[in-house]
């Protein structure tokens, strides 16, 4: 099947790869090379990289536009592939290939519609995350779906980590939806339940608070790590947590206390601490949280979110 494959970060990857080995993708979209580092060097994005690799034309845009739409449309596409592109396909790009644009979105829909679905399940404490492959429509994430699926992650995963394997099981997942469509076998059914919404996360998203029980501070912060972080403030200063779990076997300490031992930081929550194990105080490098701590002199009674 000739196939145009829209998608920008490592997550979309699989994906791309899994579908050249059974199509033949005539092109591939994604956002234009970004400046990264700290000497903000221009770097293509994943999806181009693999694409070079495989030796598929790159076709980079900010948004998919009329010329966009021109290139593509004289690529005579039968199917439009999309994972994680980071725009919108609006018509007549939406009815430029044959039968249409596909979308392989990483939750149960119409459960977390939108750019953060995995973070936001994750926040929200979800028993199950999962993938979907359905109908590109003009509405946000609401076409009829080809198929769903259940994916196991890593217990205690953050959302990178989650990301990683919903993407690999996502990958198989599309695959089938388009052999099935190549097939004329393939058969979409309308999203039923009452949809939930996933917005971008920003970096207020992953303040800490404290005076919740602790398997919700930890549902945060594993939603909110690596981006846009995991973070509470020390007197006045920004404090990123980076590598955290419910602390065992230990008793209960104030809301935002701060209590060290040998291993980690426990902070204080509703219930019983959080054990910080990796930090990265303002303008400084990851560190141990107990190195961190051993150098705040004079900080004895000071609380998290203070």
């Amino acid at each position: 099947m000739r196939l145009v494959f829209a998608g920008t970060p490592s997550a979309a990857v699989p994906t791309l790869h899994r579908l050249a080995r059974d199509h033949d993708i005539v092109a591939v979209v994604t956002r234009p090379d970004a400046p990264l580092g700290r000497k903000k060097v221009l770097t293509p994005s994943p999806v181009a990289q693999a694409a070079v690799e495989l030796g598929i034309p790159v076709i980079r845009a900010a948004r998919l536009d009329e010329e966009a739409t021109q290139r593509i449309a004289a690529l005579r596409p039968e199917l439009g592939v999309i994972v994680a592109y980071g725009g919108l396909v609006r018509e007549p790009l939406l009815s430029t290939p044959d039968a249409g644009w596909i979308n392989l979105h990483f939750s149960l829909l119409p459960q977390w519609r939108g750019a953060a679905p995995v973070q936001r399940a994750l926040i929200a404490g979800d028993a199950e995350l999962g993938a979907s492959v359905f109908q590109l429509v003009p509405e946000l994430d609401a076409g009829a779906v080809f198929a769903s699926r259940v994916v196991e992650v890593p217990a205690g995963a953050t959302a990178d980590i989650a990301l990683e394997a919903l993407a690999v099981d996502g990958a198989e997942l599309t695959a089938e939806v388009v052999a099935g469509i190549a097939a004329g076998t393939a058969r979409a059914v309308p999203q039923r339940g009452e949809p939930t919404f996933a917005p971008k996360l920003t970096l207020p998203d992953g303040l800490l608070d404290w005076a919740l029980p602790v398997e919700e501070v930890y549902a945060r912060f594993r939603g909110v790590t690596p981006e846009p972080g995991a973070h509470t403030t020390i007197d006045g200063q920004r404090l990123k947590i980076i590598e955290a779990a419910p602390a065992s076997d230990t008793e209960a300490i104030d809301q935002g206390a701060i209590v060290a031992t040998k291993t980690a930081v426990l902070i204080g929550t509703a219930t019983t601490p959080l054990a910080v194990t990796r930090v990265q105080p303002a303008g400084k490098g990851a560190m141990n949280a107990t190195d961190w701590w051993r150098g705040q002199r004079g900080t004895e009674g000071v609380r998290a979110g203070s």
